[in-house]
């Protein structure tokens, strides 16, 4: 009677321990419901292999086992937990894999012993074990592995789904595991490592792609973060400015002090110093859109400095639909851009830029174009920097193009490097 008890607790434990795994490496919730439904459906399936074992027998059950156990569970998860039907496939051939421990376990010390009790019984030990270690150290990276992306999914689940059906076809609906035959035994191994050689690569590939992606959105985040920073900047000067405006009648008190005095050198050194001070800090308007406004007053004085003739006709409404920090990082990027490849044309009279900014239809439309030295190169469209660290800020801005559903294009005509842009 123990003995039954026992090889049954077997049967259910190995049943429970392998849906468990399963729902755990597709993330199922830790909720009551959850729960509940869960024990109610593996309640429902052992009930089913036990009439189907009272019916049929040991060797009919073991055959048409995936159909009282794997299936189900696959469909359990594609419809209670609403994952992919590959996450579904992949976490119970993952788990089938995690269940050959215990029954190797049992099968060992059993034999050890001499005892199907004794190995029915290490069996379930096991069980609990190793669901522990799983959980505390194999469930997430699982989960984060298969929720990665299909290819990764797909690189995880070959060696499982191969280990499955080569374990049904060689010991459960054939004997030629236990044949003895030499192509058999070393075919296995072969396989598995095979696999596992193409598995080190392509992940390594994946990994270094995922890496790469991340290390571009860490620029474009400083991208952003930068025309935020240069955005409050401009802003402040703006406040200096109308500050400075404020502050006018102490100098024509100062100035009326010096004319009383018949200072008139004074005056005049004062009027050029204050006037300069002034320019310095008072944004030119070129269109109702202040952000604008304050962005390209900023360029124009880096052109200046940089001995560059830059021409803005610039006719934009006092909104738009890009947010201000976007809209600064959009054409401050573009116009970086610009001044950087002018600034190594050797000829200081061949150093342009012209910029066409315009509002149509309620669409920004943006057409910048450069003089340059060197011969742009270009991949998929998009011009190429030779320079370490640079190129970051034309992904930024087509980032931003894109995100609100609009289009771009970077090209040569004339000697000009042109940037349009709708968006």
């Amino acid at each position: 009677m123990i003995a039954t008890v026992i090889e049954f607790s077997r049967y259910f434990f190995a049943l429970l321990f392998g849906a468990a795994v399963a729902v755990s490496f597709v993330g199922m919730h830790r909720t009551r419901k959850n729960y509940l439904v869960f024990g109610c459906f593996i309640a429902f399936l052992f009930i089913i292999q036990v009439i189907t074992l009272k019916l049929f027998g040991m060797a009919v059950t073991l055959k048409i086992y995936p159909l009282l156990s794997h299936l189900p569970v696959a469909v359990f998860i594609v419809i209670f937990l609403k994952c992919s039907l590959l996450l579904s496939v992949t976490s119970v051939f993952a788990s089938f894999l995690c269940c050959q421990f215990p029954r190797w376990m049992g099968s060992f010390v059993g034999g050890f012993f001499d005892s199907a009790t004794i190995n029915h019984a290490s069996y379930v030990a096991t069980v609990f074990l190793m669901y522990y270690f799983l959980q505390k150290y194999v469930v997430e990276s699982v989960r984060h592995m298969m929720e990665r992306s299909v290819k990764s999914c797909l690189m995880f689940g070959t060696i499982p789904a191969f280990y499955y059906l080569f374990d049904y076809v060689s010991t459960v609906h054939t004997d030629l595991m236990f044949s003895g035959s030499h192509v058999v035994v070393q075919f296995m191994p072969f396989i598995m490592s095979a696999f596992y050689f193409l598995f080190v690569l392509l992940y390594y590939s994946e990994t270094q792609k995922q890496a790469s992606i991340q290390r571009d959105r860490d620029m474009l985040y400083t991208q952003l973060h930068q025309a935020q920073t240069e955005f409050s900047s401009l802003r402040q000067m703006q406040q200096n400015a109308e500050a400075y405006r404020h502050d006018m009648r102490h100098h024509f008190i100062l100035l009326q002090g010096m004319a009383s005095q018949e200072r008139i050198e004074e005056i005049q050194e004062y009027l050029q110093t204050a006037q300069s001070d002034l320019n310095n800090i008072t944004p030119v308007r070129f269109c109702k859109n202040e952000t604008v406004n304050l962005i390209l007053s900023s360029f124009a004085s880096k052109a200046k400095q940089s001995g560059i003739l830059l021409t803005i006709d610039a006719k934009l409404p006092d909104s738009l639909t890009l947010s201000d920090t976007e809209l600064c990082s959009l054409l401050s990027n573009a116009l970086e851009n610009a001044l950087h490849a002018c600034e190594k044309v050797a000829n200081s009279n061949q150093r342009y830029i012209k910029l066409r900014v315009y509002s149509k239809n309620n669409k920004l439309c943006i057409d910048i174009r450069n003089s340059y030295q060197e011969e742009p190169i270009f991949h998929h469209g998009l011009p190429v920097s030779k320079e370490q660290g640079h190129g970051f800020g034309t992904k930024s801005m087509v980032n931003i193009v894109e995100k609100h559903g609009g289009i771009y294009q970077f090209s040569i005509k004339d000697g000009w490097f042109i940037f349009q842009a709708t968006t």
